[in-house]
């Protein structure tokens, strides 16, 4: 079959002429706007689209052409799209470069070499769909992009295995950082909604008086600054998996309109009173406590039912063993070609330091330290210093010490592993809380890890701010 490319213009014989220069090597389907746009790319899932920025019903600037470009990289983030600009316009086709888009030409264009680069985005992306497969083929520690050959990972793969194949609502468990998006994808990759869109909402980062427009959408006059119909996420979900990220943070109110779609498949827009159909695959993840929650009355308990029917819960980066060095030598391959340093190593001490830090930003602060060390490492041998981690303690013998046993920071080497996680993690936050002046947003940044799951940490470690 020919490889498909949405061209996506308001200017009917620019469509016109696009469409005849490369009709003859791929199915074309065309879009004039954001809505239609959508619509197609939803049911037609091209291989490339040929997107100009100026869209009605703003054509003179490019607000809607980049609101186009973000809708489709929801829909699919691995998408090939092409900015089509003039040459007035190369600075916004720039910025759209660095929000998604793969590359841009200007108008006059050149046919031969649109024809080339719509060449190139196909074999990129066909490249790209092998080594997916052949990862996890070829390796029994990778499973859809996921590595792990840890116990606890390789039942997290066989629960994805099985999940998968039903239509069941999944809750997704596990504390920041943990991958728990990706988890969501692996489902819906294996599910009958493959070929649907995913849809990720992380209900934690949308103000909470624009949430529910959001999620549901609108109508034209629902409310000042309503000037025309929007399609929520939900809706735009139809078809493929809706991926309710920290659903732990949606407010009360919500929760019942999330509760009646769940369990009726229909949805109205803000200001609406049509209802919609919508079908689509519903997984949910939280790394809060939903049993506090239920407890304390933050969160509706016939909600959580219908969301848990499988709970998947995965476990964070500082007990899943070898996985840990497993992870760090892939990120440092990887960071390592994009940044033109092949063949960077970590040095003994640096393995040592990354097998006994606590991570409590899990993959993402793992991930976060490695690609700063490619960029900021002076050899070839990434060191603890590169990474901002201190030199593992070496244990020393003391006579005061019963048994000889070794002492750091208070703490005997027959104390629990745990309990000397623990204490590190108390000594690390306390310090950065110090070293700021009690600013939680720098003290998080500092080590990696979100504004909530540093709160989080200090209330397990019993750490107050003051």
């Amino acid at each position: 079959m020919k490889p498909k490319v949405l061209i996506i213009d308001d200017d009917e014989e620019i469509r016109t002429q696009m469409k005849w220069a490369v009709a003859a090597n791929h199915e074309v389907a065309v879009a004039a706007d954001r809505r239609s746009a959508v619509d197609t790319f939803r049911k037609q899932r091209p291989e490339v689209v040929l997107l100009d920025l100026g869209l009605p019903p703003n054509p003179n600037d490019t607000s809607e052409g980049m609101a186009t470009l973000a809708a489709l990289l929801t829909l699919d983030r691995a998408a090939k799209i092409i900015i089509i600009s003039g040459q007035s316009d190369r600075e916004n086709a720039v910025k759209a470069i660095g929000a998604g888009a793969y590359d841009f030409l200007c108008k006059p264009l050149d046919l031969g070499q649109l024809n080339l680069l719509l060449q190139r985005c196909v074999y990129v992306s066909k490249l790209e769909r092998d080594y997916r497969r052949m990862q996890d083929e070829e390796r029994p520690d990778m499973f859809e992009g996921m590595l792990g050959g840890s116990e606890t990972m390789q039942e997290v793969f066989k629960i994805i295995s099985k999940v998968a194949k039903s239509n069941v609502p999944v809750l997704i468990l596990g504390e920041s950082g943990t991958g728990k998006e990706m988890v969501a994808n692996a489902i819906h990759r294996r599910s009958s909604f493959k070929a649907g869109p995913f849809i990720a909402i992380n209900c934690n980062a949308i103000p909470e008086n624009l949430i529910e427009s959001e999620l549901f959408g609108y109508e034209k006059g629902a409310f000042t600054g309503a000037n025309s119909q929007r399609v929520g996420l939900i809706e735009t979900a139809a078809g493929g998996t809706l991926f309710l990220d920290e659903i732990g943070d949606l407010p009360p109110p919500l929760q019942v309109k999330l509760l009646r779609f769940l369990q009726e498949k229909r949805i109205q827009r803000v200001g609406g009173r049509q209802e919609i159909e919508v079908e689509a695959r519903v997984l949910a993840a939280t790394h809060v406590d939903l049993a506090k929650a239920l407890e304390a009355g933050r969160f509706r308990e016939d909600l959580y039912f219908r969301l848990a029917v499988i709970a998947c819960k995965l476990p964070p980066l500082r007990e899943r063993g070898d996985d840990i060095l497993l992870l760090a030598k892939d990120f440092l391959k990887r960071f390592g070609t994009q940044n033109g340093r092949d063949g960077l190593a970590f040095s003994p001490q640096a393995s040592q330091a990354i097998a006994g830090h606590s991570w409590a930003g899990n993959v993402r602060e793992l991930q976060n330290r490695i690609q700063r060390a490619v960029v900021m490492a002076d050899d070839q041998k990434i060191t603890e210093a590169d990474l901002e981690l201190e030199s593992p303690a070496h244990p020393s013998t003391s006579q005061g010490t019963p048994n000889g046993a070794a002492r750091c920071g208070g703490l005997t080497a027959a104390s629990g592993l745990k309990e000397a996680r623990e204490h590190l993690e108390r000594e690390m936050v306390a310090l950065a809380i110090e070293r700021h002046g009690g600013n939680i947003s720098a003290a998080a940044k500092e080590l990696g890890i979100s504004r909530p799951t540093f709160y989080e940490l200090m209330g397990k470690l019993g750490i107050s701010k003051a």
